[in-house]
């Protein structure tokens, strides 16, 4: 009896033994778990693009896009004109090429009436975008281009002499339509742009008679006044637009 016992318990042991080395075994053939590095992405850090200043009282040329009227015009109403000459920055670099699109809208509409009051529009220019998609807010207001009203520098940017706390605005004029920039603020001789005007221009015999509209034409040009300076980077062209 005692005997089996003792075989019972080799037995035991035995078989103890067996799945130890069996787990050994096992255990010696999984491989170890390597952690990965972490990946770390280099940065590339661009250099800064060089900005370049418009000067407020700088004068950009431009020409109308489409037609706008007193008669039909309502606040708010946007229109678009186009840059014809390249504007500089104080440095000499062009910055708005020719071929850029400004942005204006209607501020106030001033219908014509009987006894000869002509039409008014009161407009302003908000933003100019560049032939490459750059966009960009401006501040700018109606002025006229004629001589003694605006100076060039050697790069061909222009800017006003004086403003003089002058309100320009289009009003109605000429027996064909058309418009003339009217200085309502300070005075000031009235600058006719557009059509062509007549020797009567703006003033009505018949006190019954209605005003004209003032209709500013496409392909009319006149010069905007920059209010507040804009910075830019010089311009290049691009194959997709720059935000």
């Amino acid at each position: 009896m005692k005997r089996i016992f003792n075989l019972k318990n080799i037995a035991a042991v035995m078989s103890l033994l067996m799945l130890l080395g069996v787990t050994g075994a096992v255990a010696q053939k999984k491989k170890p778990v390597l952690k990965k590095k972490p990946v770390v992405k280099k940065v590339v850090v661009k250099p800064a693009e060089p900005m370049f200043t418009v000067d407020s009282g700088t004068v950009m040329r431009v020409r109308m896009n489409s037609t706008i009227s007193s008669k039909t015009a309502v606040v708010g109403q946007k229109f678009t004109t186009t840059v014809t000459e390249p504007v500089y920055s104080s440095t000499g670099v062009v910055v708005i090429p020719t071929g850029s699109i400004v942005t204006g809208q209607v501020d106030s509409v001033k219908q014509a009436s009987k006894g000869g009051n002509p039409g008014e529009l009161d407009c302003s220019f908000i933003s100019v975008k560049l032939p490459n998609g750059r966009t960009r807010t401006i501040n700018a207001s109606l002025t006229d281009l004629t001589s003694g009203k605006t100076t060039s520098d050697n790069e061909g940017g222009a800017s006003a002499s004086k403003m003089k706390n002058r309100k320009i605005i289009f009003i109605g004029g000429g027996a064909a339509g058309g418009a003339i920039l009217g200085a309502m603020v300070g005075g000031g001789k009235a600058t006719a742009i557009g059509a062509a005007i007549g020797a009567g221009a703006g003033i009505i015999g018949e006190m019954m008679m209605k005003g004209p509209d003032a209709e500013v034409k496409s392909g009319t040009e006149f010069g905007l006044y920059m209010n507040q300076p804009i910075t830019l980077p010089r311009f290049a062209e691009a194959t997709t637009p720059t935000p």
